[in-house]
């Protein structure tokens, strides 16, 4: 598994893969051709049925214009063979021949790969398990924790790097809250992280926290949305759902920095483990890879942070995940906004309920965290094209029919 600097990114939204990932794939290739007289990119499957709601070609622009000008294709009907968000990049001389071409791949948290074997990766492994079985084995028999096993694979610099992923988080959240108005795009939705803290503020504890919760998702979501600056967690489309349990149980509980990041650490080791043996994008599993895998790292940093036991916090993992199998990616209009904020609210809140459950369990379960990956990855291969982020069904086909009456 590779390094958690790789699953925790800190960048703009609204999409990991539809926007973070093209855009370091045209930044490459920019950097690569300086003397292009012009650009054309291909966009395929997902990317282009949904690219234009989630910026795509605005964020290969950005990178490509300041060299040469650039033309963008669109091809939705077709999906190369390794992955729907594929791209084909090609730089053209003064004589409209094309110079190079390159095929690449936006696989899911802004990760790049050139196909199948071929991640892009930063780090390489860094990890020598790739199952949550084997690190909970280790965990128990070494007497050690989830993010134990973290700082001995990734070295003390690693926490610098958590402290600055939560900084972002923080910073995230208190933006949110601080903002009103309509997000962008035709739906103009407006925002609610505001109204939902003010009015959490006026009930009684126990509503009260469930509605600070919501709050907190809310504001890093509709953050999100509005192209702000979010930490993928694992992915843009989900990166409510830890800052809003994590902001919630600093505030209430008060949980040190420290704490809070040996959470991110345990967290991590949970998307990792998605990411290496499924996929967190839900371009190609729905968004059970993305809110649902967002589910079980809150749960594992939840049950973490309130003294669970590794077997504890793999439970709530396993929940957390478990019960958002068979989750459709079918945005209204391509916008990162309808379900999506919703279910990164929702999501938060199962997650502490997750931790709740498995708290008051000795651990020991039937199915395991790796059998319900497993179950992940094909479910997603069974899920038709139309439910995985093309927004030709679902809530979207269904949306675009009543605006058609």
């Amino acid at each position: 598994m590779k390094s958690l600097k790789e699953l925790y990114k800190i960048g703009r939204g609204p999409s990991s893969s539809h926007t973070m990932g093209p855009h370091k794939a045209a930044t490459m290739f920019a950097e690569k051709h300086p003397d292009a007289h012009g650009f054309e990119v291909t966009l395929y499957g997902s990317l282009a049925a949904t690219g234009k709601g989630h910026m795509t070609d605005v964020a290969i622009i950005d990178a490509l214009q300041p060299v040469a000008p650039v033309r963008v294709v669109w091809k939705p009907e077709t999906v190369l063979d390794y992955h729907t968000n594929g791209m084909l990049f090609k730089a053209i001389d003064g004589e409209a021949n094309v110079m190079d071409e390159w095929t690449v791949f936006s696989v899911g948290g802004g990760a790049l790969s050139e196909g199948p074997g071929r991640e892009m990766s930063v780090s390489g492994d860094v990890y020598s398990m790739n199952t949550l079985t084997e690190i909970t084995e280790w965990c128990d028999a070494s007497g050690r924790s989830f993010w134990e096993y973290v700082d001995m694979n990734e070295g003390p610099e690693i926490w610098d790097y958590l402290q600055e992923v939560w900084e972002a988080m923080k910073a995230s959240v208190e933006r949110g809250l601080e903002t009103d108005g309509r997000l962008p795009g035709p739906l103009n939705l407006a925002r609610k992280a505001s109204t939902y803290h003010v009015k959490a503020m006026g009930y009684q504890p126990n509503l009260r926290s469930r509605g600070l919760v919501f709050a907190y998702a809310l504001a890093v979501s509709e953050e999100n949305a509005s192209g702000g600056t979010i930490v993928t967690a694992p992915t843009c489309g989900s990166c409510g759902v830890m800052p809003g349990v994590l902001y919630h149980l600093a505030k209430g509980h008060s949980f040190s920095d420290k704490k809070i990041c040996h959470a991110l650490a345990t967290a991590g080791i949970v998307g990792n483990v998605v990411k290496q043996n499924a996929s967190i994008s839900g371009a190609e599993v729905g968004c059970q890879g993305e809110v649902g895998v967002a589910c079980a790292m809150a749960s594992a940093a939840a049950c973490m942070l309130f003294g669970g036991s590794p077997s504890q916090i793999e439970y709530a993992a396993e929940m957390g995940l478990e019960h958002h199998l068979g989750m459709t990616c079918d945005p209204i209009c391509g916008l990162v906004q309808i379900p999506c904020i919703e279910r990164n609210a929702f999501a938060a809140t199962r997650a502490l309920d997750a931790d709740i459950y498995a708290s008051f369990s000795d651990g020991k379960h039937r199915i395991s965290f790796d059998h319900v990956v497993e179950v992940m990855k094909q479910t997603g291969k069974d899920l038709p094209s139309l439910y995985k982020e093309t927004s030709a069904g679902g809530l979207a086909l269904n949306y675009g029919k009543r605006m058609n009456k």
